[in-house]
Parts: structure tokens; C-alpha cells; sequence
């Protein structure tokens, strides 16, 4: 480096912002782009992590058009609500969560803008109360979420949770990496349908999950992002309801913008869950001032079409209709990949909208160029990007660059 560019970095780094450091584009947004350039044809967008129906739509569900309706004509302000958002959307949503469990005054809970503001709620808590307090994220994980703590001031530790060789849950390992995790710390744990890996822990599992923080002492944060998308509401709820049961302590951050389709509308809760009453109502207090300083007042118009979704009982049960349909799909297409080579069978043993296949970063890069099909660059795949009739092609394609030896039907 010259003394010259020493010199201008310096004369830089004096003037407002100068000193910031350029930040690298991200990853997903720049393989939109990429698709989005592409004028073939036969081009396939697995990258993008958004519901598609077969004809490649995410369209907006009917209740949430029949609630919109019935807001039209009914909603009589557009003022505020207050930090803690639409406290009959919290509680109607609690009982998807949590079903007839309210743990009493141990739980409280408040609306946020999507789960991604849950997390960061759920991290300045964590801050607040114990700047020590070391995050525990299994790899691989969704890419925002060691830099959601991060950002809160929290530091992040890696434990081992997916084998990529056998595409399944590697429980062994991640019970040897958290064995030097301390009391305090936090357990980050997808509840349902993980997101890339689509692995699930089994029950025994969980319990062993849960016996562990009861004995170290950990505070497990359970990322509850696409609850019905999986085996249904209740089932993908259960090691949540698990958790709380067993458990003195636990967060719980919650998205609604993928079983309800509302992606663009943040919607969002937070539930903390604390050892008794009056450590529950400091937890309470703490988290509406916390959300004050974030954002204030979350936005109204998502959670007001899911509490009116889910007070009404016909809109209710059109949504879980359509919630079912949805989860046919992405389990129907799972199995139809699964059957096209022994390398993607674990892919019908996982569920949700994501999976991540055994492909190096060359093999990526070549099928995007060669075949128009777009995926991130470790190899996860939106299950719902595929369609009936482009699993076969899909499968064809990826047939060279699945490990040799390793044949199909």
C-alpha cells in the first residue's frame, strides 16, 4: 500500500461516514438479480425462501383477501397502539403456539415487525440482563442470525448439528460441542422445519435437548419461523409447548409472514417465559421499553389481518385449509425428489420449505450456467421453487455432480 493511498484513507476516514467500511453485497439479493437477467426459458429460482404454488406464484391467501375485506369496512383508526402492538393478536397467536398452555404469569409476549425483529427483541433482552451470556448456534443456520446477536452486543459460538455426508442430524457432536456451554448461556434452536437443513430432531431428542439446559443451566431461544409448513400446527408447535412445560426459562421468537403469506407485512411476536411472576413482570417491562427504542410501535396492518383470520371461525378455517394444501405440496415435492437418487433420500424424512444438497461451490456455479437453475451457494434449495413437472429435470441436472459411486434409481 502507498504512502499515497495511506493518505487519501486517512483524509477519507476524517469526513462524516468516512471511516465506515464498505460492506459486501448480499447474497441472495445479487442471485435475484442474476435470475432475474436470465431470459431462458427453462430457468428454475430455488434461491428466493418464499411459498410458490405449481405455477410458480405466491399468491395471497383467501382469508387473508376476506380479513383485508372485513378491515375495509370495520377499521375505524390508524392510530396507535402502543409498544407492546395488538395485544388480541399476541394472545390469539399464543394459542397456535403454545395451544391450551398460558404458563400464567410466567409468560408474556408482544408483537413485532416479523420474527427477525423477535430475534433482535429477544437479544437486546439477552443483553440487557446478562452481557456475558454467550449465543450458541448450531451450523449450518440462516445467515442472519449470528449477526442479529451480533449487533446486540452478544458474542456467538458454533456447535456441530448437520452432517452434510449422510444428510442427517449429527445429535453426537452437538452434545460434545455444547458441553462447554455454561450456565446463562443461550441456546439458539429451530422449532420446526429448519431453516436451510429441513432436519428434524426426533423426540427423544428434544427431551435430551431440554434435560441438558435444565442441567447447564441454559436459556434455550427457540426461532419459530414456519410452524403449520411442516407436519401441522400442533405438531410443529410441540417441542415448543415441550420447552415451556419443562422448562423455567425460555424465549420464543415467531413468524407469521410464511404460514400466513404475509411476507411483506412483518408480522411477528416475541414470549419470554420466566421462572416466576415477579421476575415475568421485570421481563415485561424491560421488553416495551426495548421495543420502544427499536422501532417504537410495530406495524398494525399484518397482525390485524391475523388476529381478524383468527377470531373468525370461518376464516380460521379456510387458512388452516389452505395451510394444509401448502404443506402438501412441499412434502409432496420432497418425496418426488427424494425417489429420484439415494443421495436426496434423507430429503423426504425433512420438512419445511428448505434443503441443502451435497454440492460443492462449482457444481452451484455450473448448474446456474449451464442449466438456469438458481440456489445459494451452499447448495440450499426452496423445496417450493420446484414444480411438478421440473423435479425430473431438476434431478437430471444435478445427477454429474452428485457424488460418484453414490447411484440412483
Amino acid at each position: 500500500m502507498t504512502l499515497d493511498t495511506l493518505s487519501a484513507r486517512a483524509a477519507s476516514a476524517s469526513l462524516p461516514f468516512g471511516a465506515l467500511a464498505a460492506q459486501p453485497a448480499d447474497a441472495l439479493l445479487s442471485l435475484i438479480a442474476l435470475y432475474r437477467a436470465d431470459d431462458r426459458p427453462q430457468k428454475i429460482d430455488l434461491g428466493v425462501g418464499v411459498f410458490r404454488n405449481d405455477a410458480g406464484d405466491t399468491p395471497v391467501m383467501r382469508a387473508v383477501k376476506a380479513a383485508e375485506a372485513v378491515l375495509l369496512e370495520t377499521q375505524v383508526t390508524k392510530s396507535y397502539l402502543g409498544a407492546e402492538g395488538d395485544a388480541a393478536y399476541t394472545a390469539l397467536l399464543a394459542g397456535i403456539v403454545f395451544g391450551d398452555r398460558t404458563a400464567g404469569e410466567r409468560l408474556n409476549g408482544v408483537q413485532t415487525p416479523g420474527g427477525t425483529g423477535a430475534l433482535r427483541l429477544g437479544a437486546e433482552l439477552v443483553a440487557r440482563a446478562n452481557r456475558e451470556a454467550r449465543v450458541w448456534i448450531g451450523t449450518p443456520t440462516w445467515p442472519n442470525h449470528a449477526p442479529i446477536f451480533a449487533e446486540a452486543g452478544l458474542s456467538t459460538r458454533s456447535h456441530r448439528f448437520y452432517d452434510a455426508v449422510s444428510g442427517r442430524i449429527d445429535f453426537d457432536a452437538m452434545l460434545n460441542d455444547l458441553a462447554e456451554a455454561r450456565a446463562g448461556d443461550i441456546l439458539l434452536l429451530h422449532g420446526c422445519c429448519h431453516n436451510p437443513t429441513g432436519s428434524a430432531f426426533t423426540p427423544e431428542q428434544w427431551l435430551a435437548v431440554s434435560d441438558l439446559c435444565a442441567a447447564r443451566g441454559l436459556i434455550p431461544f427457540i426461532d419459530l419461523a414456519y410452524q403449520g409448513l411442516g407436519d401441522g400446527l400442533a405438531e410443529d408447535a410441540a417441542a415448543t409447548r415441550m420447552i415451556v412445560d419443562a422448562l423455567p426459562a425460555a424465549l420464543v421468537a415467531y413468524s407469521g409472514d410464511k404460514n400466513f403469506g404475509l411476507y411483506r407485512e412483518r408480522v411477528g411476536a416475541l414470549w419470554a417465559l420466566s421462572a416466576n411472576g415477579a421476575i415475568a413482570e421485570r421481563v415485561r417491562t424491560n421488553m416495551l421499553s426495548l421495543a420502544r427504542s427499536l422501532w417504537s410501535m410495530p406495524p398494525d396492518h399484518g397482525a390485524a389481518i391475523v388476529r381478524t383470520i383468527l377470531e373468525n371461525d370461518a376464516l380460521r378455517a379456510d387458512w388452516r385449509d389452505e395451510l394444509d394444501a401448502m404443506r402438501a405440496r412441499l412434502n409432496g415435492l420432497r418425496a418426488a425428489l427424494a425417489a429420484m437418487h439415494s443421495r436426496l433420500a434423507p430429503i423426504a424424512d425433512q420438512r419445511g420449505m428448505f434443503a441443502m444438497l451435497p454440492l460443492t461451490h462449482e457444481a452451484v456455479a455450473a448448474l446456474r450456467e449451464e442449466h438456469g437453475i438458481y440456489m445459494a451457494g451452499n447448495g440450499r434449495i426452496n423445496i417450493a421453487g420446484l414444480r411438478a413437472d421440473t423435479v425430473a429435470v431438476f434431478a437430471q441436472a444435478l445427477r454429474p455432480h452428485l457424488h460418484a459411486g453414490e447411484g440412483g434409481p
